[in-house]
């Protein structure tokens, strides 16, 4: 029996380095059902749109100053989701904060990566609080979107080494290696496994001990 796909939507402002990654993973196989419907960027000028029409991804381009608010412009983004039969929403390098009308619409399905070990070091130039903080480990974080910023909880964490001598640029280079990493193993597991979040922890329950292991009768 065919397994019904379940189907992503990416928002985008850039160059779109994680979408090419989750694509290039999506055309090799590695997705049992997830499958990229469709792309919408808020930049015009965004390289993720290069990336759409080279893997045939349907995509459109949604400015916000052509709206009257981030509500109305939320709400439409929303429309072309739902348009899509989309399921799961994928910030990737989305460089808004999501409001309440995405928010509401996709509760607990909207997925973001950052480059950090949340909860340090959230927001913008996360590598750059890394190094001057002075830690020797940093990495990143694939992680629920709630109302907050980089504060929903975690899926996946990935770590790097922070080296002597390391620059904003070496560190963000060596992170983003494990972005491309981190993000469709998040997505695999969250349309492949069950789950469900207590508290602030996402428990995947086919992957944790049962009780009675380990026990001595």
């Amino acid at each position: 029996m065919e397994v019904k796909p379940i189907l992503l939507g990416v928002l985008a402002s850039g160059r779109g380095s994680n979408f090419e990654a989750i694509l290039r993973k999506q055309s090799y196989g590695y997705f049992a059902r997830a499958q990229v419907a469709c792309l919408i960027v808020n930049n015009a000028d965004a390289g993720a749109i290069a990336i759409a029409k080279q893997y045939g991804v349907p995509h459109h381009v949604v400015l916000q100053r052509e709206f009257p608010s981030k509500d109305a412009y939320e709400v439409e983004i929303v429309r072309l989701l739902k348009s899509y039969g989309v399921e799961y929403v994928i910030l990737a390098g989305y460089m808004r904060i999501v409001g309440p009308p995405l928010l509401e619409a996709y509760p607990q399905r909207i997925l973001n990566i950052h480059p950090a070990l949340l909860p340090s070091f959230p927001g913008l130039h996360a590598q750059r609080q890394a190094l001057e903080y002075g830690v020797k480990i940093s990495g990143c974080t694939v992680h629920f979107v709630d109302a907050g910023v980089d504060s929903g909880p975690i899926i996946v964490q990935r770590a790097v080494p922070v080296l002597p001598g390391d620059t904003e640029e070496t560190l963000s280079a060596r992170i983003l290696e494990q972005e491309h990493i981190a993000y469709s193993e998040a997505i695999k597991m969250v349309t492949e496994e069950p789950w469900e979040i207590r508290g602030r922890v996402v428990h995947f329950p086919q992957r944790e001990p049962r009780e009675s292991e380990g026990k001595k009768v």
